[in-house]
Parts: C-alpha cells; structure tokens; sequence
C-alpha cells in the first residue's frame, strides 16, 4: 500500500491541525512541533495515536520521539550530547535531519529535531520503506 510523500504531508497536517489546534498553514515540513506548533509533552502521546489511527500503522513508544537518550549519563555530559549521545540519537531517529544539530548538540536543541518534516519521513519509512532524507 504504498503512498505519495504529498498524500502522506496532507494526513499529517490534518493530523496535526486537529490535535494542536493550530492553522493549516502553520503546518510546514520545516515547522518544528513544540517550537513553531506549540506541541507539549502530552501532545505527542496524542499525535502519535492519531497518526496510528490515519495511516493502519503501529508506532512502538520511543521509536517516533525517543525519550531514553537523554536520560543516560553515558549520551550527556555538560548539557550537551556526547559522540556517543549522538550517535545513539541519529540511530534512534534515521527519520530526522541532523546537519544543524550536529554542530552544537545542546540537550535544549533536541526539541529542534522534532519537526514536520521528521514525521513525514518516520511515515513515509514505515508505509514504503523509505530512508528518511
């Protein structure tokens, strides 16, 4: 059952209208969900059922927004994600685009990596077994 990036875009913004109450408009790839949407932390736990129930899928806790990396001493040190963080991030998260993070990985940027975008790709992966770009 495969689908277009722009079918899949088109669900995750109604998606994200309904559950964040904010304007069709506000929903670019490149808007970030708690940043640019407002999104808190009990949004995601609604995204992420309203995205299962959208696209017939099963998105397993922490595989969409994981949320044991920085909780590890061994992935922060000094507020920042250690190589090893990182890496354990970018494994987490093949879905999200780390060219900005990358260079200054502060834990208060992680939220930066949530974005529209990583969600259409996270999707587009599980629906057609696309890697996320």
């Amino acid at each position: 059952m495969g689908m277009s990036r722009d079918d899949i875009f088109s669900r995750v913004r109604e998606n994200l209208v309904d559950a964040l109450g904010v304007d069709d408009d506000e929903v670019a790839e490149s808007a970030t969900l708690t940043g640019d949407l407002g999104a808190e932390s009990i949004d995601f736990l609604d995204i992420v059922f309203r995205l299962e129930k959208a696209f017939s899928i099963k998105i397993p806790r922490g595989e969409l927004f994981p949320d044991d990396v920085l909780n590890n001493p061994d992935f922060v040190s000094g507020g920042k994600l250690t190589p090893q963080g990182l890496a354990q991030l970018k494994k987490a998260m093949p879905h999200a685009d780390f060219t900005e993070f990358q260079k200054d990985p502060d834990v208060n940027k992680v939220p930066n990596l949530f974005t529209v975008r990583t969600i259409v790709n996270y999707i587009d992966g599980k629906i057609n077994g696309a890697v996320a770009k």
